[in-house]
């Protein structure tokens, strides 16, 4: 009999020591960043617990004040990190709290509940106290005016609005303006560039190559090739002399240049009349032309072109020796 009495004994003391050894290695804290602050200062309120992994844990529930005076202005969220010891973990959550009452306020210790293997127990922290202090004032140097206000620094992020809106009717006024003066020049109110128009004399001379290079009067196209060299010629002295060659006959064309005997001298002006009197001959009485007869009117042609051509004026170019000169008068 007494020996299971010891038996018994022994087995007690066994789950009592095993129990306390557990109870001591889970550990709840509450801790504050500062137990002293002033008046509607916000300080850190954090709730921490060890407990080993195979447990689960639930955290008080606080809602938006810790005590009648000590108010909660918010929570983080729980944030779980490892012990040394692999079967442990801490939790812990902060809360943002402050008070706007003086005094000494003694916050209560907080309960976790705590679910091992199905067995429910329950953790306290320890408690805290926060002393809530009011400002000291210096009665000694009396009433004091009353400061103006700081002016805080204007940022771009408070100008770009109004940056925005200045280049907006800057530009709006700008569009009317030009608009309005547009319109008075009877021009569009968008208009594409205008291409610089080639001089007379090179389109009637690379039409005069297309010509040479098909060589249509060897291929019984003499009519053809006759018509195409005067359309190059009658565009041409339209653009160089303003003559309207293109609606004119032969006559009117040669009319003009013999009342304006300053255009074309006695050489060019035989050229040019060889050229579309023949052509007449053989667009409108079927005149059939000799081999010679079209090649003499292709080099006609040429020779009138390049004989009448206006020259561009040509940019004096400064060469070596100039240079020279102008670089020793400097050094003079």
């Amino acid at each position: 009999m007494k020996f299971r009495i010891k038996i018994l004994i022994s087995f007690i003391i066994i789950l009592f020591s095993a129990g306390l050894i557990h109870a001591q290695q889970i550990k709840a804290t509450a801790r504050l960043d500062s137990t002293n602050i002033l008046l509607g200062d916000q300080i850190k309120y954090s709730l921490e617990i060890d407990y080993p992994k195979n447990a689960t844990v639930e955290f008080p529930q606080i809602a938006d004040s810790l005590m009648s005076l000590v108010e909660v202005l918010g929570k983080s969220k729980i944030d779980t990190i490892d012990l040394d010891d692999k079967a442990f973990q801490k939790q812990i959550r902060t809360y943002t709290i402050t008070s706007f009452d003086s005094g000494s306020y003694l916050i209560e210790p907080q309960w976790f509940k705590i679910n091992i293997n199905g067995k429910i127990d329950s953790v306290p922290t320890n408690g805290v106290t926060l002393n809530v202090q009011t400002m000291v004032i210096d009665t000694t140097k009396g009433l004091t005016d009353i400061k103006m206000p700081y002016s805080a620094p204007v940022t771009l992020k408070e100008v770009t609005p109004y940056i925005l809106g200045i280049m907006l009717i800057a530009a709006i006024i700008f569009l009317v303006l030009y608009s309005i003066k547009r319109r008075k020049k009877n021009k569009p109110f968008f208009a594409l560039p205008v291409k610089p128009k080639e001089p007379a004399h090179i389109i009637a001379l690379r039409e005069l190559d297309r010509i040479k290079s098909e060589k249509i009067w060897q291929k019984d196209k003499t009519k053809q090739y006759y018509s195409e060299v005067t359309d190059v010629l009658r565009n041409y002295i339209e653009e160089r002399f303003e003559i309207r060659a293109m609606e004119e006959t032969t006559d009117e064309i040669l009319n003009n240049f013999r009342l304006n005997k300053d255009l074309l001298n006695e050489k060019t002006f035989q050229n040019l009349s060889q050229i579309l009197t023949v052509a007449d001959l053989v667009k409108f009485a079927k005149y059939k032309t000799l081999p010679d007869d079209d090649n003499l009117t292709l080099v006609n042609s040429y020779f009138f072109v390049n004989e009448t051509k206006k020259e561009e004026p040509k940019k004096p170019e400064i060469t070596e020796k100039s240079e020279e000169k102008s670089t020793e008068v400097n050094s003079k």
